[in-house]
């Protein structure tokens, strides 16, 4: 009789977990990077859509000489686009968008100022124009994510201080585990935000699979290839996972974190 009680209690455990999820954290920082590559801005909430968070690379310098499927001018290319700061808030658009860019001389110029884009096009030494693309201009998929202890691992391996604006993501996950690349098992499972089950929700597809950006101080863009490195060593160069939105609302650091298949 006790046993057959314990089974049930075993049964119903397994299925409240399969229908809710486990618990692996919470959101310990949330980011958004206006202009592709350029700096991020971090935040304290915002509203996540079908295109990931509201404002998320919406904008991007396309290089006009490139008739490939990816023309779009990133810091793997030009390591000083990390140095420009997006700044000031329009909501006309309907998102929130930058007003200006700050230069890394401390210039600042209108988002759609011509000698913004003559600056940029002498840097990169080759014409450039500025797009906005309602739906976003992203590698892989409209949301990133990596957790604390992935970020902590790296760079104790790597020697370096545990900046995750190397790592560029949407979503850092402090878990509770706190292993690094533990996200690897997140693909093909869903990430819950909120502690009522009526938050947001990140269907996980693929791991992260990094470039030479990750090798570049936010604050100087100088390289430390020793970054990269490690990361192809411990981790076969995947770091953190993408997904895309199965269910919207709004993200808040400090937000309950759980997943589920």
């Amino acid at each position: 009789m006790l046993t057959s009680v314990l089974s049930v209690s075993l049964w119903f455990e397994t299925f409240e977990n399969s229908c809710m999820g486990i618990e692996l954290g919470h959101v310990s920082a949330l980011f958004r990077y206006p202009i592709k590559s350029m700096a991020g801005e971090r935040l304290e909430s915002a509203k996540i859509g079908w295109h990931g968070v509201e404002g998320d690379r919406r904008l991007a310098f396309r290089c006009l000489a490139d008739r490939g499927a990816f023309p779009w001018l990133t810091a793997s290319r030009l390591p000083e686009l990390l140095l420009y700061q997006p700044i000031g808030r329009q909501d006309t658009t309907g998102e929130p968008l930058p007003t200006h860019v700050r230069t890394p001389d401390g210039r600042e110029y209108g988002l759609r100022d011509e000698a913004l884009v003559k600056e940029i096009a002498t840097r990169h030494r080759g014409d450039v124009e500025l797009m906005q693309l309602s739906h976003g201009i992203f590698d892989e998929a409209g949301v990133s994510a990596i957790a604390w202890g992935t970020i902590l691992s790296i760079a104790r391996e790597a020697g370096h201080d545990a900046d995750v604006r190397r790592f560029r993501p949407n979503l850092v996950i402090d878990t509770q585990g706190a292993q690094p690349f533990e996200e690897d098992r997140w693909v093909g499972k869903v990430l819950e935000f909120g502690s009522e089950g009526t938050g947001p929700a990140v269907s996980v597809i693929l791991r992260d699979k990094r470039c030479v950006m990750m090798n570049l101080d936010p604050d100087s863009a100088e390289a430390a290839a020793e970054v990269m490195k490690t990361v192809i060593r411990m981790n076969d160069n995947y770091a953190g996972v993408y997904g895309t939105v199965v269910r919207t609302g709004e993200l808040r650091v400090g937000q309950v974190v759980r997943l589920r298949a």
